[in-house]
């Protein structure tokens, strides 16, 4: 995971641990459990631990498997002068533990350190070729209002609701989840957002003119069947013989070319006129068809 690969020093470790922990299925002296179903998450959250602690072997890692075909790591720190040390390093009264971001503990230059531990703890992001979402399913609502706060302060908008006794803070627009992506370290995956947006653009664009050529194809069709239709009522009443020169090749044009649009169809007459030239002659064979009804007493089919 792309996330990983961007925490490169003990700072940053620090604030991504710090998220991790904050955000994570349980936190707290009785007891602090990590769950993800990333291999490389739960080694990396494996490996702070014990990084901060000073010794091997402080995590305790259990494997399940998940009937998708996926694996759900669960991590726990099992001894309890372990779980004291931590919530010490953090600054944080193991008595009166609260979910509460401390500004203070993240430097500037690592909140985004910080947001990716978040991530990896309870962030989850859809297949942008389905759809554009990613949200943080944190377990805290003032914690879910101190992250939706952070955030804002860097320009990103979001919103959150209650789900399943957690609060999920989302985002909708693709903007909103590339700076988010961004902001976290995952750079390379903000740009895949990027082109799989722009491909996504395109194909919409396409099958938005394929749909207004089908459109316009069966506008063009209804139309000449309507064309059609006088025109051959007027061969068996009154006969072509009886309209004008112009009249009468435009009506032999359409019988032969019943698919053709009026742009092309002028355009094969004996002597060639544009769009409108074409379409006023079909509305000339029309009137004098609707005409020829009225004198007969006869209605249109």
């Amino acid at each position: 995971m792309e996330l990983c690969s961007c925490i490169t020093d003990r700072d940053k470790e620090f604030a991504c641990l710090y998220g991790m922990l904050l955000f994570c299925s349980r936190f707290g002296a009785e007891e602090i459990i990590f769950r993800t179903e990333n291999k490389l998450a739960a080694d990396m959250f494996d490996r702070l631990c014990d990084k901060i602690l000073g010794r091997k072997n402080s995590v305790h890692v259990t494997e399940s498997p998940k009937k998708n075909g996926s694996v759900l790591y669960t991590l726990k720190i099992p001894r309890e002068e372990d779980r004291e040390e931590i919530i010490y390093r953090f600054r944080i009264s193991s008595r009166t533990l609260i979910h509460r971001i401390q500004r203070d503990i993240i430097s500037n230059n690592n909140i985004f350190a910080f947001l990716a531990g978040a991530f990896l703890s309870c962030g989850s992001m859809t297949e942008p070729i389905k759809e554009y979402h990613l949200e943080f399913a944190v377990p805290f609502e003032e914690l879910c209002g101190d992250l939706k706060e952070m955030l804002e302060g860097l320009g990103i908008s979001s919103k959150y609701i209650e789900r399943k006794g957690l609060y999920i803070l989302y985002f909708k627009g693709s903007e909103d989840i590339e700076d988010m992506l961004t902001l976290m370290g995952a750079t390379h995956s903000s740009i895949e957002l990027m082109n799989v947006k722009i491909l996504k653009d395109i194909r919409n664009k396409a099958n938005r003119i394929a749909n207004c050529d089908n459109a316009n194809i069966e506008r063009t069709l209804a139309a000449s069947e309507k064309q059609i239709a006088d025109i051959e009522y007027i061969m068996r009443t009154e006969g072509l013989e009886s309209l004008t020169p112009e009249l009468r090749n435009m009506a032999q044009v359409r019988l032969e070319n019943p698919d053709v649009s009026l742009k092309e169809l002028g355009e094969m007459l004996d002597k060639p006129v544009g769009r409108s030239g074409a379409n006023h002659r079909l509305k000339k064979l029309s009137e004098i068809a609707a005409d020829i009804r009225s004198e007969r007493g006869e209605q249109r089919l």
